[in-house]
C-alpha cells in the first residue's frame, strides 16, 4: 500500500514523483511502461533524430492515426516518448511556454487558478535559466534552460530573412512579447556533471532521487486499468513481464500517461463514454461522454531545400567526417553540434495584424527533415516548418478493443474545420516569403517539393504532406461545466481519489511547444496535493483535540 500511485513517468509523472516524495512521511509508487530513460540516446541531444522516426523502438510508442480525410486519407504519425521522461526524452527540447493570454483564456473557460499570473510562479519554480532570475524567469529549479551557443551560421540567415520580410527579432519567446523571430532556448544541462546532455523531466527531477526510501519506481510496468471500488480509485492493475500485479493507493491515483494514453487507461477502467465502453464489453464505472473528445494538435507543413553549403547536417561522406569530429567534441567537452536541437531557430507570427497574439509558429531546421526523419535525402540542406497554433479542428481518442496492449484509435480530425486550412495556407505563404529572401541566396538550392502559388495548388500540397508536430492535448478536458472530465484541481469528476495530470487536461492548445507547460502543471498540482494533505492533517488533529476536551457537536 502506497499513499500515492502515479501512472506514467513522463514529463508530469517525473515531477509528481519527485515532489510528492520530498515529504518523507508519505509513500509514492511510480509505474512506467518503458525503461529508465538514461541511456545514450536519452542523453545526447541530437539523438532525437534517431528516436523520433522510431529507429530506437524501445523509446517511442510510434503510434499512427486513423486515416485523415483532410490529409487525402493518409494515416498520420504520432511518436510519443516511452521511458522515464516520456516525450521529453525525444522532443526537440525547445523551452516555450505559450502566450500569457492562452492561460487567461483557460481561466475564462472555467479553469479556476490557471490564469497567467497564477501559473507563472510554477514556471519560475521549475526553471533554472542560464540567464538568471527576473520577473518572468526562475533560477535554481530542477529544469535547466540554456541558450544555444553552438548554432549553425545559417540561423543568422533565417533571422535576417525574417527581418527582410518585416518581422522583428525576439531574443526571448518567453519574455514580455512572444511575437518575432529568434533562437530558441532549450532544456539542456548547462551546469553540473550532466552539462551538455538533454535535460528531460526525468533527468531534471527524478533520476537523482530514485534512492529515496519512500519512493518506488517500477519500469516496464504496463498498466491494465485503475481499480475503482465504491466510487473511489484504490489501486492500479498492471502487467510486469507475464505477471499480473496490483498496487494499492491509500490517498490518490495520479494518471499522467499523456493525451493519447490517459484517456485510453480511463476507458479501460470503465470511465468514459458509456456507449463506447459497452460496445466493447467494458462495465461502465462512470459515464463521462466527453472523455477522449476535444483532441487538438498542431498541424505542420514543411518546405525543404537542398543547399550548396555544407555547414549543416546532411548525408554525405564529408558529413560523416564532421559527425565523428562533433561526437568527439561532445564526449570530451560536452559542446558542439551534437547539442543541436535541429530546430535551432524559429518565429511566432500573426497571419493577420489585427490578431491579439501570434497564430502560427515557425521551426527553422538545419537539415532536410522529411516525413519525421523517416525519409532521407542525399546531400546537405535545410527545412522550415509552419504550424497552426490554435486549431479549430477537434478529434478523438477511442479504444480499439478492451485489450490494454492494443494501441488507441487516434483521430485528430486534421483540417476538419476549414479555418485551419486557411490559416496554414497563409502561414505557408509567409514562410515561402522568408525562404525567398535575399539572406538565403548563398544557401538556397532546389526545393524538394515545390508547390504552386494558387490557393488550390498550395492546399493540395498541404493535404499531401502536412502532419503533426507532436503536441496533442485536450482529451481529458479541464473545466467547471458538467461535461468537463476533470475539475480545476484536475480531479476526475465522478470518481474520488483520482486525478489526471498531463497535457490531456488542457482545455485549449497553447500557442507553442507543450513540454514546459506540462511540467508547470505538475509542479502546481504537487504543491496543491501537499496543501490538501496538510490541511486534512491539521483538521484531523483539531478534531482529535476537540474529542479529548469532551466537547461534542451535533
Amino acid at each position: 500500500m502506497y499513499d500515492y500511485v502515479i501512472i506514467g513517468g513522463g514529463s508530469a509523472g517525473s515531477v509528481l514523483a519527485a515532489r510528492l516524495s520530498e515529504d518523507p512521511s508519505v509513500t509514492v509508487c511510480l509505474l512506467e511502461a518503458g525503461g529508465r530513460g538514461d541511456g545514450i540516446f536519452a542523453r545526447v541531444p541530437i539523438a532525437a533524430a534517431a528516436v523520433i522516426p522510431g529507429y530506437v523502438r524501445s523509446a517511442n510508442w510510434r503510434f499512427s492515426t486513423l486515416p485523415q480525410a483532410g490529409l487525402n486519407g493518409r494515416r498520420g504519425y504520432q511518436p510519443r516518448g516511452r521511458g522515464l521522461g516520456g516525450s521529453s526524452l525525444i522532443n526537440a527540447m525547445l523551452y516555450v511556454r505559450g502566450h500569457a493570454r492562452d492561460y487567461d483564456e483557460w481561466a475564462a473557460l472555467g479553469c479556476e487558478g490557471w490564469s497567467w499570473n497564477e501559473v507563472l510562479p510554477w514556471f519560475r519554480k521549475s526553471e533554472d535559466n542560464i540567464r538568471g532570475a527576473d520577473d518572468l524567469h526562475g533560477r535554481g529549479g530542477p529544469l535547466q534552460v540554456c541558450d544555444q551557443n553552438w548554432t549553425r551560421p545559417i540561423n543568422q540567415a533565417f533571422l535576417k530573412a525574417c527581418e527582410q520580410n518585416g518581422f522583428r527579432q525576439n531574443d526571448d519567446f518567453n519574455g514580455p512579447h512572444q511575437e518575432g523571430a529568434g533562437v530558441y532556448q532549450t532544456t539542456q544541462f548547462w551546469n553540473g556533471p550532466k552539462r551538455g546532455e538533454r535535460c528531460s523531466a526525468a533527468a531534471a527531477y527524478l533520476h537523482d532521487v530514485m534512492t529515496r526510501r519512500n519512493l518506488t519506481v517500477i519500469t516496464e510496468a504496463h498498466v491494465s486499468r485503475i481499480i475503482v471500488e465504491r466510487g473511489r480509485a484504490v489501486g492500479v492493475a498492471y502487467r510486469f513481464g507475464k505477471e499480473e500485479r496490483v498496487v494499492r493507493a491509500g490517498r490518490e491515483v495520479l494518471l499522467s500517461a499523456g493525451a493519447l494514453q490517459s484517456p485510453q487507461i480511463l476507458m479501460l477502467s470503465g470511465i468514459g463514454p458509456a456507449d463506447h465502453l459497452t460496445s466493447l464489453g467494458i462495465s461502465v464505472v462512470a459515464d463521462s461522454p466527453e472523455l477522449g473528445a476535444n483532441l487538438q494538435d498542431h498541424l505542420d507543413y514543411t518546405m525543404i531545400f537542398r543547399s550548396p553549403d555544407t555547414d549543416m547536417f546532411g548525408m554525405a561522406i564529408m558529413a560523416t567526417r564532421d559527425l565523428i569530429r562533433a561526437a568527439n567534441e561532445w564526449r570530451t567537452e560536452r559542446m558542439g553540434h551534437l547539442r543541436s536541437t535541429f530546430a535551432e531557430s524559429g518565429a511566432f507570427l500573426k497571419t493577420d495584424p489585427a490578431l491579439d497574439r501570434p497564430d502560427i509558429q515557425l521551426h527553422f531546421v538545419v537539415a532536410m527533415v522529411d516525413d519525421h526523419v523517416r525519409k532521407m535525402h542525399w546531400g546537405h540542406g535545410y527545412s522550415c516548418h509552419v504550424c497552426v497554433l490554435r486549431p479549430h479542428s477537434r478529434g478523438t481518442v477511442r479504444l480499439a478493443s478492451a485489450d490494454p496492449s492494443a494501441a488507441p484509435l487516434i483521430d485528430p480530425a486534421f483540417l476538419s474545420d476549414p479555418r485551419d486550412l486557411a490559416t496554414l495556407r497563409k502561414g505557408a505563404r509567409m514562410m515561402a516569403g522568408i525562404m525567398a529572401a535575399p539572406a538565403f541566396d548563398k544557401y538556397r538550392g532546389p526545393e524538394i517539393y515545390p508547390a504552386g502559388q494558387s490557393d488550390a495548388e498550395l492546399d493540395a500540397a498541404i493535404r499531401a504532406r502536412a502532419d503533426t508536430i507532436y503536441h496533442p492535448v485536450g482529451t481529458c478536458r479541464m473545466g467547471s461545466d458538467d461535461a468537463a472530465v476533470v475539475d480545476s484541481a484536475l480531479k476526475v469528476n465522478g470518481i474520488e481519489g483520482l486525478r489526471v495530470v498531463d497535457a490531456s487536461v488542457m482545455p485549449r492548445l497553447i500557442g507553442g511547444n507543450t513540454n514546459a507547460s506540462v511540467i508547470m502543471m505538475a509542479e502546481k498540482i504537487a504543491a496543491a496535493i501537499r496543501v490538501e494533505r496538510l490541511s486534512a492533517r491539521d483538521h484531523a488533529s483539531s478534531r482529535a483535540e476537540v474529542s479529548k476536551s469532551g466537547l461534542h457537536f451535533a
